[in-house]
């Protein structure tokens, strides 16, 4: 099978896609091949170019960045199997790979209400069907949770014409007005990086003034911000894997026209930028950033005492009334949070991972881990590795 693949190359989201892809023809003994191409070379060029182009390479699917007025019906008319991937909107007579986007907004806002916050944010960008709904499904949620007038949606948001321009001075006076602390939702994780920089630029500290969660979980985006950003993880593998498979029915079988594959998301990978519990007490702020500063070190309740200036039972009542935990129980629950990003971003041992937190005795950090995520860091990392399809 001969794919042309006409996306934006710059994400991680298609070659994602493109993983996936690759996991189909190894299972199923198909072998594709694939061409990719920028879609700023299709606008450039105008798309009959292009379906030249794909005649000539004998291109059998096309997996497209459409935008509403192409013509990818000239494709369709060549013998070619034509998916879109969502970008404007979704197309009716072609199946589009797309997602639950609406859940992702309502995981995000039960995140921040579950995080104690009581006000929040969205930015992202006008006229982008994922982001939209994304807007949509977090503020629905918040709404029916109650918060009506405690939403606050960036008016300036950029447009398709232009997705990398953002009005610098417009931006910072959005951030510098919302109300701290505050939940902010961005429409995937470029923006969230965006955000991030620019509440460092006018003194907003993240997460405690402002905690940001962003979509897409792409690594490298989010390790490379500071502080390292949350992101709402897509089961994208799994969609380039349907993707292939329903383009290759549609190939062999001529008149199937296929359905839409509906990417899901699969959960919340806490980093720096979210990981805190919303309170306007100064001193547990100031143990909250202790702790989260050194999470990766075993803490004591006494090294938080010694960083805050306060008695420990004074601590120990206003730090429950803020978190609704103990200090122990937060730290412990950061700790293995932390210990169970670590098994999905490396494949380092189990032994390895709790010397490298500080942790001398392994199978007591597996006890934990065991009583708050209901299985052992073994089938936790098992599972979790089979969703992302790797």
């Amino acid at each position: 099978m001969r794919l042309l693949f006409i996306t934006d190359f710059t994400e991680q989201f298609p070659n994602r896609l493109l993983r996936g892809i690759l996991r189909y023809s190894e299972e199923s003994g198909e072998h594709w091949v694939v061409c990719r191409m920028p879609s700023a070379y299709m606008r450039q060029v105008g798309i009959r170019k292009v379906v030249d182009q794909a005649v000539q390479w004998h291109a059998e699917v096309v997996i497209g960045q459409f935008e509403p007025g192409d013509n990818y019906g000239l494709f369709q008319k060549k013998g070619m199997v034509v998916l879109a991937q969502d970008y404007i909107r979704k197309f009716p007579d072609i199946p589009n790979i797309t997602a639950d986007y609406r859940r992702m907004g309502a995981m995000a806002a039960d995140r921040f209400i579950a995080r104690g916050f009581r006000e929040f944010a969205f930015f992202g960008n006008n006229g982008m069907c994922w982001s939209d709904e994304r807007m949509e499904g977090f503020r629905d949620r918040l709404e029916e949770s109650g918060f009506h007038g405690h939403i606050h949606i960036y008016e300036g948001r950029n447009r398709v014409s232009n997705l990398w321009f953002y009005d610098r001075k417009r931006l910072t006076d959005w951030l510098s007005g919302l109300p701290k602390p505050v939940g902010i939702m961005a429409c995937d994780d470029n923006q969230a990086s965006i955000l991030v920089a620019a509440c460092s630029v006018i003194g907003i500290r993240v997460p405690f003034d402002a905690a940001i969660i962003g979509v897409d979980n792409d690594e490298i985006v989010c390790s490379m911000t500071e502080p390292s950003l949350s992101s709402i993880d897509v089961d994208i593998e799994r969609g380039g894997y349907e993707s292939a498979r329903l383009a290759e029915q549609m190939f062999r079988e001529g008149n199937y026209v296929g359905r839409d594959i509906v990417l899901q998301p699969l959960s919340i990978v806490t980093r720096t930028s979210s990981n805190v519990m919303a309170t306007r007490d100064t001193g547990i702020h100031s143990a909250l950033e202790f702790i989260n500063s050194n999470i990766d070190h075993k803490i004591l309740v006494t090294d938080v005492l010694k960083h805050v200036p306060m008695s420990r039972r004074l601590l120990e009542q206003r730090f429950l009334k803020a978190t609704g935990s103990t200090i122990y129980q937060y730290i412990s629950r950061l700790r293995v949070d932390r210990f169970a990003q670590l098994l999905l971003e490396t494949s380092d041992s189990i032994a390895d991972i709790a010397a490298r937190m500080d942790e001398p005795d392994p199978k007591n950090l597996s006890r934990r881990f065991q009583a708050l995520k209901g299985c052992t860091p073994s089938a936790f990392r098992k599972q979790n590795l089979r969703k992302l399809g790797v």
